[in-house]
């Protein structure tokens, strides 16, 4: 008998040993099969930080062969501070700083696989007391927008919420009427809200000395006013999201950041009282990764055209390719996006942008 149950236990060992040995070259086949994965290094805008840290995002991009490592820095900043060596690409939120980083480096491969338009962050009572006033709409689609050139013309009188007509009943605050943005040093919405107030201001892009001059007073008086501003959009909106209308009526952000809240989640952060509203006119904002590297080009490809990569790109609240990819995923989550953007207005050049932003940041000193 102990011979016998000796005997089967031998052979039950030389079964398992064969199992695992099996096992082990189907593993070692399956990641032969799956080939070298190549790491790249990025530096972009924070608002892009939570797409690259998506597991499925990680996911899709090991499907190809590739990992993707990111740091994060204000657009601008990019552009004219970070040291770019050591990384494969730079991902900044606009096409002039992706300009300025293009001619800097030399680098030719320069594309936008997403975008996203600037928007007003608010919340119903204070859009309403707006509406109330003349500065603000609701279209036949139920899209809210901010009417810039009046909306200025309130900041230029200095005006406080509770000088509007209604205040009472809606939004009585003793706050000025102004937008909180980031700072327009360091940040690409910041710049961006700047380009489109000198767009209204000038009644067209600011080409010329003599524009950037008539509309500097007005635009130092966006920003320096607000005092402490925050080097990256994320914070100013997270405040949004937590603070309520009290501490931040208006906000300036990208689309992106609204709808992609709202998609994650389930917008469990937004506020029953919510809106997304957008400025007439509007800016567009590219996300245009700059190829520092010639492996990058190949991620910035598939950023563009990958199925999976532009679904999950438009869950993440960006514009793709696919137009109808955004309005989906907004609609799936209640939020009411205008899908066709036709008063947008065109930044200046960097050159012009540079100049005027500086111009803006001499006062901080001053």
């Amino acid at each position: 008998m102990r011979k016998l149950v000796g005997a089967v236990l031998t052979v039950l060992l030389v079964a398992a040993t064969a199992t695992l040995f099996v096992l082990d070259r189907r593993s070692g086949s399956a990641d032969a099969a799956a080939g070298p994965v190549t790491t790249l290094r990025g530096v972009i805008g924070s608002e892009k930080e939570a797409f690259f840290d998506d597991p499925r995002v990680r996911e899709a991009l090991s499907a190809h062969g590739l990992a993707v490592e990111v740091d994060t820095a204000g657009s601008r900043q990019i552009a004219t501070d970070v040291d770019l060596d050591g990384y494969d690409f730079a991902f900044p939120s606009s096409a002039p700083a992706a300009q300025r980083i293009a001619e800097s480096t030399g680098a030719t491969g320069v594309s936008s696989p997403f975008w996203s338009p600037m928007v007003v962050a608010t919340h119903e009572p204070v859009v309403q007391l707006l509406a109330r006033n003349g500065a603000a709409s609701r279209d036949a689609d139920g899209v809210w927008h901010l009417d810039l050139a009046a909306y200025l013309a309130m900041v230029r009188e200095g005006t406080r919420w509770n000088e509007l007509e209604g205040a009472a009943q809606l939004y009585d605050s003793p706050r000025a009427v102004l937008i909180t943005s980031t700072d327009v040093r360091t940040s690409n919405s910041a710049a961006m809200y700047l380009a489109d107030a000198a767009w209204v201001l000038n009644g067209g892009v600011v080409t010329t000395r003599e524009q950037q001059e008539a509309v500097l007073p007005q635009l130092s008086h966006l920003f320096l006013t607000q005092g402490f501003s925050a080097a990256s959009s994320e914070e100013p909106f997270g405040d949004y999201l937590s603070q309520g209308a009290g501490a931040l009526p208006l906000v300036m952000a990208y689309e992106a950041q609204f709808v992609g809240e709202a998609a994650r989640a389930d917008g469990s952060r937004l506020g029953a009282d919510a809106v997304l509203a957008y400025p007439d006119p509007t800016v567009a904002s590219k996300h245009t990764l700059v190829a520092l590297d010639p492996g990058a080009e190949r991620l910035a490809d598939l950023l563009a055209t990958d199925p999976d990569l532009t679904a999950l790109a438009a869950e993440h609240g960006f514009r793709t390719g696919d137009g109808s990819a955004l309005a989906g995923v907004a609609a799936q989550h209640g939020v009411t996006v205008q899908q066709s953007l036709t008063d947008v207005a065109d930044p200046p050049s960097f050159g012009v942008l540079e100049a005027l932003i500086d111009a803006v940041a001499a006062g901080y000193g001053a």
